[in-house]
């Protein structure tokens, strides 16, 4: 069999596998071990009441800030962020059932809402208030989500590159039927190619080898990958989640807000900074010309000034 023929077949295999079962699900604590000269932060973990087990940091004293992740990432997306504010601010960053250092519970099927539910118990268990919400990519749903169920908690929120309502836009449907697909399963199941996409294509600056394996390293067992894919092709299948948090977003219109976007994103432009301008009124706008989709990891200097002056 020639290696065409080979690849092909492989393709297919998993295509039927995708389509005959569910999801494997993501149970079982992660077992890595953590670069602490990158991510120099104490491990902490709260059991939510489903079973999830969810790693996060709490690093610093001073107004409450909840650092909250996109796909694929994890809280170490947020490190040097904390590491930058930690001396004025409490920075919390959890990671989300299936990602990073958490656990997920075996009916656990690793969609928006789910994730949603489990950030916002995350939030009263530990008694959180007076909180700014820092959110980027699927962070930016999720956040508004967790502020719409606890208004009386949430005050203001710094938002990066997201979006918070169905999708519009020809690229971001394209994306999703193939991320979401059966080519993000083949990609994310032979080689872990979910996280390989997104943290070379959503950086302007190259990480390096050390960064780039602490990404890698939660999704490392081929099993443990099914989070990856599962959210892009959420970005179609929960149109109901992002239509019911698009219909009540005018209701936190109060809430001071400070816009951190990076100008080379691949995925979040113009048009979704331009609407969230227009519906939060009291809002300072700083452009990243540098920084690319994930905008913590180039420009985390940009974003602690810019986070200081705010407050």
């Amino acid at each position: 069999m020639g290696p065409k023929r080979f690849i092909l077949s492989c393709m297919f295999m998993v295509f039927l596998t995708a389509c005959s079962k569910p999801p494997v699900s993501n149970t079982g604590m992660p077992k890595f071990k953590i670069d602490q000269q990158l991510f120099p932060y104490q491990s902490r973990y709260i059991t939510l009441d489903n079973g999830e087990k969810i790693h996060y940091v709490d690093e610093g004293k001073g107004p409450t800030i909840l650092l909250l992740h996109g796909n694929p990432a994890w809280s170490f997306l947020y490190r040097n962020i904390i590491a930058a504010l930690k001396d004025d601010f409490r920075l919390i960053a959890p990671d989300y059932p299936g990602f990073g250092l958490s656990s997920a519970s075996k009916n656990y099927t690793f969609t928006a809402i789910e994730h949603a539910q489990a950030v916002s118990e995350f939030v009263q268990k530990l008694d959180l208030k007076d909180i700014g919400i820092m959110m980027q990519d699927w962070g930016g749903p999720i956040g508004f989500y967790v502020a719409l169920q606890n208004q009386q908690r949430v005050s203001r929120f710094i938002i990066g590159n997201t979006w918070a309502w169905p999708l519009e836009r020809r690229g971001h449907k394209t994306f999703s039927t193939l991320m979401g697909g059966w080519i993000g399963q083949f990609g994310a199941w032979c080689c872990n190619g979910v996280v390989r996409f997104f943290m070379n294509k959503g950086v302007v600056n190259k990480l390096g080898d050390k960064v780039l394996a602490m990404y890698l390293a939660p999704f490392k067992e081929g099993y443990r990958r099914t989070a990856t894919h599962v959210f892009p092709a959420q970005l179609r299948d929960a149109e109901k989640f992002l239509s019911n948090i698009y219909m009540q977003l005018d209701t936190l219109s109060d809430r001071p807000v400070l816009f951190v976007w990076g100008m080379q994103d691949f995925a979040f432009q113009k048009p979704e900074l331009s609407r969230f301008e227009s519906i939060f009124q009291k809002h300072q706008t700083v452009l990243l010309e540098n920084a690319g989709h994930f905008i913590q990891e180039d420009a985390p200097g940009n974003i602690a000034d810019a986070i200081r002056k705010f407050y």
